[in-house]
């Protein structure tokens, strides 16, 4: 039964998610399933729970707003409960926290605020991490836990705000305009995610695979677009059948299925290491991928990595090159015929232009001999005629 709610629940959330791009219910319906998936998905499998029966885990909810140790208060005393040395060995393990929160961050940041998002407003790195850096330790006197920027709800929130072209026509693609950037849906998540302690009597009735079938789809759903995974596919994929990437157009094969095995046993030994008792040394090894990515310029040629690893997006390149290629094919025939020909164009030689009142005014060379043919031909006494 909880495998019935797990994968219903995940399958039931992506279907409703796409469901604005079926071809049933008007527009503005279609819209509004797709907008509340995660929440309708929620209520239909709570329900199915409740109405068979079976006993399945639920989501351990406290009944009382209070610290989770008794023993102490909401304030924890940095000082007196310690020996004096622990003081002074804490700051290696600070300095791995340091480092993991700063990357965490920054890293969802950058995802975030990427270019095809169309952000018009600034990013403000050194705000967030300012702001972050206080919480950090008020949540330290407090004995809460440490939160920074969560890159998959963050990605969940930048895709619901996208704003798409309303289209009618029946197989046209709704094109992409940008993001609607406001501040009112961040402070009114913030204000439910406060107020959901007081709803412990409800959310002590969803049942746990109900919430890692929703966690699962927002973890699919943002791997949508990355390149790592574009490339993986490649893998299976024939040529013939490859889509137009435009990676593919400048980068042999070989070269991206080796940049593809580089990053995923990069991601292997990272999961295997997190996995183990060495898991403290995790931060320490993320920032080893800055030396990792160095090493690459000695594998890879700055051109396959422009392609392969680059800030602009990739769909801002293809754009771009497709738009080149319309310009060259717009010029004239003589241009044309020489960008396709097997000669190269050179600019010196030089161009003959004949204007038409000149034709007009002198008849062509063909059109003189054929007249002087004609004159011998008649004068000629041994002619048929």
């Amino acid at each position: 039964m909880s495998f019935i709610l797990f994968f219903g629940t995940y399958t039931c959330s992506m279907g409703m998610k796409q469901f604005k791009t079926s071809r049933f219910f008007p527009t503005r319906v279609r819209k509004l399933i797709s907008d509340f998936a995660i929440i309708l998905t929620i209520l239909l499998f709570c329900g199915v729970d409740a109405f068979i029966g079976v006993n399945t885990p639920k989501l351990i909810v406290p009944s009382e707003f209070k610290p989770t140790n008794p023993a102490r208060g909401w304030f924890v005393p940095p000082f007196g409960g310690n020996p004096w040395w622990v003081y002074l060995a804490s700051a290696l393990p600070a300095l791995l926290v340091t480092i993991l929160i700063f990357m965490d961050q920054q890293i969802t940041a950058v995802i975030v605020n990427r270019k095809e998002h169309k952000l018009k407003k600034g990013a403000g790195y050194h705000l967030d991490l300012f702001w972050v850096a206080i919480l950090m330790a008020i949540c330290s006197f407090m004995g809460l836990p440490w939160y920074v920027a969560a890159t998959v709800i963050s990605i969940a929130h930048i895709d619901s705000l996208k704003m798409e072209t309303e289209t009618s026509a029946p197989g046209e693609q709704p094109k992409f305009l940008g993001v609607r950037e406001q501040r009112v849906t961040g402070i009114v998540v913030f204000l439910l995610t406060g107020l959901s302690v007081f709803m412990a009597p409800i959310l002590k009735f969803i049942p746990m695979p109900v919430l890692y079938g929703v966690f699962l789809y927002m973890g699919v759903a943002s791997l949508n677009g990355v390149q790592f995974m574009d490339r993986l596919k490649l893998l299976l994929m024939p040529a013939k059948h490859q889509p137009d990437l435009i990676y593919l157009r400048h980068v042999p094969q070989r070269r991206i299925h080796l940049f593809t095995f580089i990053q995923g046993l990069c991601l292997a030994l990272l999961w295997i290491l997190k996995s183990t008792v060495a898991a403290i040394i995790f931060p320490v090894m993320i920032l080893a991928l800055v030396a990792v990515r160095k090493a690459m310029d000695y594998v890879f040629s700055q051109h396959d990595l422009s392609y392969l690893d680059d800030v602009i997006p990739e769909k801002d390149k293809k754009k771009k090159e497709d738009e080149k290629k319309k310009k060259n094919k717009k010029k004239g025939s003589i241009d044309s015929d020489i960008e396709f020909s097997d000669y190269p164009y050179n600019e010196n030689i030089p161009s003959i232009k004949i204007s038409m009142d000149m034709m007009e005014q002198e008849p062509m060379l063909g059109d003189k001999d054929l007249d002087r043919d004609k004159s011998q031909n008649f004068l000629n006494t041994h002619t048929p005629c």
